[in-house]
């Protein structure tokens, strides 16, 4: 994937702050164990944790958060958890539809839907209906998501395009593929966050972040709170992106943006 413009990333936007933000949300299962919940209590406090989350992030200014629910290697797990799983995804669905229309966010999945039940279908499917007109932020659930699977149904749909003559092979980039792969629509990945102690991307936006910024923290999700959060967002101010040049080339970068936007503020005001 081609480094990201500088300008492009920059325009109309704080650098400080990351406008793609995804979380790998690692550590309900231990952090049940630890509080002696009952079977899938720690999922139903990492459901409650994503409310504050969500509506925290959306405070804070960030554009899009994505949150990895269950991956397709989760369909591996014991069948009853599977299915607690399942119930408790269709409970934030229909719980979150409500709160994304009161808060003008968008809610949207990404992952294959074809193991699931119709019903969950639906439900999804209605509420990405009924949210998509919201503008204050995008809430993204990977579901049944793979990073691996994502890659390769964008290739899939390439080839198929270039096999019916619309496009040839030589077409074929990194911007055909963008356009393809999930969420190719929204802004890349600025800053990945996982919890719970782990020190591994486990197949979540392979391609998405491919110059995202890492943070990892021994947090459990169900613990993970808005100061924690803050903590990752002020890592990410003092990391230097370069996206392939130099510190140089980006300081040389930031001081014309700054001449730019000082001459900018000194017409408005003599508008």
């Amino acid at each position: 994937m081609s480094a990201p413009d500088l300008a492009d990333r920059s325009k109309g936007h704080n650098p400080n702050l990351p406008r793609h933000v995804a979380i790998i949300m690692d550590g309900n299962n231990r952090y049940g164990r630890q509080h002696h919940l009952r079977d899938g209590g720690g999922h139903v406090a990492g459901k409650d944790q994503l409310d504050l989350i969500t509506q925290h992030a959306r405070e804070v200014g960030i554009e899009v958060l994505t949150v990895f629910a269950f991956s397709s290697e989760n369909w591996r797990r014991p069948p009853d958890e599977v299915a607690l799983l399942m119930q408790l995804f269709e409970q934030v669905v229909q719980d979150q539809v409500p709160r994304m229309l009161e808060q003008n966010i968008a809610m949207r999945f990404i992952g294959d839907r074809s193991k699931m039940t119709e019903r969950l279908q639906q439900l999804m499917q209605t509420a990405e209906q009924v949210t998509a007109p919201n503008a204050q932020m995008t809430m993204v659930i990977a579901i049944s998501y793979g990073g691996l699977w994502d890659m390769a149904q964008a290739a899939k749909r390439l080839a198929l395009a270039v096999q019916a003559g619309k496009m040839s092979v030589d077409d074929i980039d990194e911007v055909s593929m963008q356009q393809q792969v999930e969420m190719g629509d929204l802004p890349p990945v600025d800053l990945l966050i996982r919890t719970g102690g782990e020190y591994r991307l486990s197949n979540f936006v392979l391609w998405q972040s491919a110059y995202a910024e890492l943070y990892f923290t021994d947090t459990l999700w169900p613990a993970f709170d808005e100061a924690e959060f803050d903590r990752a967002l002020g890592q990410f101010s003092f990391r230097e992106r370069r996206f392939g040049r130099t510190s140089e080339q980006v300081l040389d970068f930031k001081a014309n943006n700054q001449i730019k936007t000082n001459n900018l503020d000194q017409v408005n005001n003599h508008v």
